[in-house]
């Protein structure tokens, strides 16, 4: 016997309206002084007393039918009921019927009226089918494929870079893939400042076609390596150490770019909304030795701080400082062996770009990249902060204590939990949490045994609140040391 298909018919969209020929007439529009105000959250096309239209979700700033308030139309995007002189409800109406009626191209939304002063009309729609999209920023009349009325502000970003269209706060948004069909509103500030944008990068492209290069700011040329050799020139006699390469871990690294058709050295980061390249300008001179003398002062410290010889004084086996960071570990650690550390951390040192360096990669990876450390200490101390993560995560709790507390503020967050934990080894430690309503974290403090040869209660409070300080994490001596449930549960 064949198994039983479990079936699910889905409508699809049966439009024959051709949308290029269809014009919708808006008939029933309300005059805000006239008290006719929209539900609340309804969403509304707005005909504004500069005669520009858009639309918004009526959100009233008072309680019961009042005229004052304002419609939203995104985060930080909202019209004041005092710039609109008439609305109109999006939300009450279905097109369907009409929308699958062959032949029609014109719906009248409303009363049925003849074309006068009133009404208001709009055409021009275009189609996500016929590969059209709005500008960005644009904020466009939707007709969505249940038949609905709706709007929002394009956002080619949202959903997986389908784009949507924002209505609301929050991101709210109509998928494109919902809407049939769309027409521009009028253009808002927002808009309007992407299209000066949009403007002001294409006016820049022009200008840097065939960029001017200042001959005394760049008269050695512009490959920006040549000034960095330079300023290594330099430098050697003071650090003779010193490498280009070493010169670069100052970031973010100068170059030489064009902006406003000139040449200039500046600094590139990334425009967070297009991808594009933002050039800040090095302003401090105006002559290239000017530029290499600043080039000296800017990546000092990086070669100051990369003498091979301190970095690397216990020679360049890795295995000597990973030693000395696990023997430094285990004197308070004790349970930790290094069968725990192989899904952890994975140091070495190699040669990158002419200079040895530190590095590491995670276990179940394969690229290693730079770790940075000034000092044999400084790469030592590092690797034990590792080590110490990896002692606690393998030594599982077996009981815990919560102190009760009330409201504490801790630099803006408020502490959530403060737990501490006896693990298997017999050993103890904390975890402290905190947070807003947006954002949190946790860190967890091995208490050392050093805390624990304390012969009373309360000295092992003074030694472990040098781990644990109130004023940063929130309970103090104040609040631990009448606790008798707590003394108890650290064996005093």
């Amino acid at each position: 016997m064949l198994p039983r298909l479990k079936c699910v018919l889905w409508r699809k969209n049966m439009f024959t309206v051709n949308h290029k020929n269809l014009r919708l007439s808006f008939n029933d529009f309300h005059n805000l002084s006239d008290n006719e105000m929209p539900q609340y959250g309804e969403y509304c096309l707005l005909e504004l007393k500069t005669g520009d239209y858009t639309a918004g979700e009526w959100l009233p700033s008072g309680e019961g039918h009042t005229t004052a308030g304002k419609f939203i139309r995104g985060t930080a995007d909202t019209v004041g009921s005092e710039d609109v002189a008439r609305w109109h409800s999006l939300d009450r109406y279905d097109l369907t019927e009409s929308l699958e009626t062959e032949g029609v191209n014109w719906i009248n939304i409303g009363r049925e009226e003849e074309e006068g002063e009133r009404n208001v009309q709009f055409e021009g729609f275009r189609s996500f089918a016929d590969r059209k999209r709005p500008k960005e920023e644009q904020f466009c009349l939707l007709i969505m494929k249940n038949g609905r009325l709706a709007a929002g502000r394009w956002n080619k970003w949202r959903h997986e870079a389908g784009g949507a269209f924002i209505y609301s706060s929050a991101l709210a948004s109509h998928s494109s893939d919902k809407v049939w069909a769309w027409t521009a509103l009028s253009t808002d500030e927002l808009f309007a400042g992407e299209l000066e944008r949009e403007n002001e990068k294409k006016r820049e492209k022009r200008l840097n076609r065939k960029p001017i290069a200042d001959p005394e700011l760049f008269k050695y040329g512009t490959d920006i390596n040549t000034y960095y050799e330079k300023a290594l020139e330099k430098l050697r006699g003071e650090f003779n150490w010193a490498t280009a390469a070493m010169m670069k871990k100052k970031t973010p690294v100068w170059q030489i770019a064009p902006l406003h058709g000139k040449y200039v050295f500046g600094q590139i980061s990334r425009n967070y909304y297009d991808d594009s390249d933002i050039v800040t300008p090095w302003t401090e001179g105006s002559t290239a030795d000017e530029f290499i003398d600043f080039l000296c002062g800017y990546t000092r410290g990086a070669v100051e701080h990369s003498n091979p010889e301190e970095r690397f004084k216990y020679g360049t086996d890795i295995n000597v400082y990973l030693e000395k960071a696990f023997e430094n570990v285990k004197k308070d650690y004790r349970w930790l062996d290094k069968k725990m550390l192989r899904k952890t951390w994975q140091y070495d040192i190699k040669m990158v770009d002419g200079d040895l360096e530190f590095v590491r990669r995670y276990w179940d990876e394969e690229e290693y990249s730079v770790y940075d450390a000034e000092s044999a200490e400084q790469f030592i101390e590092w690797v034990e902060h590792d080590y110490q993560s990896v002692a606690l995560r393998e030594n599982k709790t077996v009981a815990s204590y919560e102190p009760h507390f009330g409201h504490i503020e801790l630099h803006g967050w408020n502490l959530e939990r403060y737990v501490f934990c006896r693990m298997r080894s017999g050993d103890y430690m904390v975890s402290v949490t905190a947070g807003d309503r947006v954002a949190g974290g946790s860190r967890d403090f091995f208490i050392t045994p050093y805390c624990f040869e304390a012969k009373t209660y309360e000295e092992f409070l003074d030694r472990y609140l040098e781990i644990v300080p109130d004023y940063s994490f929130g309970l103090g001596k104040k609040e631990l040391l009448p606790d008798k449930a707590l003394k108890e549960f650290l064996g005093y």
